[in-house]
């Protein structure tokens, strides 16, 4: 074997592909805590989206069995029993109107537009909060989305910063020096994209899903604020 046969075996093969794993392994400590800053804000993102999947749509199919049963009973000139009920979001809408119903009629003469306007208005605070609780951890995803990439993109430059103190330490600035220190940097950029784009896309899908949920809500509100009105007319 001649000497440059036996260079050319010794030498190591150069890389094919990028390695996630060795560029954060290779990067600068301040690089590295923004690239775990952001995998795990990445992890924590992704426990919102599944688990707001899973519960808006447990919510939706309770929340249609129960205003099902309800307006079926109704119809038969009943107020369906509440009872039981404190895991449907529609049943405590349908609550909170009931007490007022029951506070406002239960003495005395009845003030027929002052109890209509008071379950009107429990009704729509009851709605409100419901959304409020609902969208709690959205805020989350939108911050995330917002601020992931002006994270990762500060340490894209802190990197760069460094392979350019490498150029200086080393007095060398070919592309063999340089390259590392800039790839790792970039990686960091690319990890807050990873971070950002999912939190964007789920809030903005899981804010319109939020309003609709509202929607509805209020829509049964409207509806069970009718039936108590024409309640009320027989006190």
């Amino acid at each position: 074997m001649n000497v440059t046969n036996f260079l050319a075996a010794a030498t190591p093969a150069a890389p094919t592909r990028l390695d996630p794993v060795e560029l954060f392994l290779q990067a600068d400590i301040v690089v590295q805590v923004v690239m775990a800053l952001l995998l795990i804000a990445s992890v924590v993102s992704w426990a919102i989206i599944i688990g707001f999947s899973l519960r808006i749509g447990r919510m939706g199919r309770a929340n249609t069995r129960f205003e099902r049963d309800f307006w079926e009973s109704e119809a038969e000139g009943q107020i369906p029993d509440l009872r039981g009920k404190s895991d449907i979001a529609s049943a405590r809408v349908a609550r909170s109107g009931m007490s007022e119903f029951k506070r406002s009629t239960g003495k005395g003469a009845v003030d027929r537009d002052g109890a209509r306007e008071r379950m009107a208005t429990a009704m729509g605070a009851r709605v409100a909060a419901e959304a409020d609780t609902l969208a709690d951890r959205l805020g989350f995803l939108a911050t995330l989305g917002s601020v992931a990439p002006f994270v990762g993109l500060f340490g894209t430059v802190w990197g760069i910063m460094n392979s350019f103190f490498q150029i200086g330490a080393q007095q060398n600035s070919s592309l063999a020096v340089v390259a590392p220190g800039i790839a790792e940097a970039l990686f960091a950029t690319a990890i807050g994209l990873f971070a950002a784009i999912p939190a964007v896309i789920a809030y903005n899908r899981f804010s319109g899903r939020v309003n609709s949920f509202e929607a509805r809500l209020q829509r049964f509100a409207d509806r069970f604020h009718a039936t108590l009105s024409r309640e009320i007319e027989t006190r």
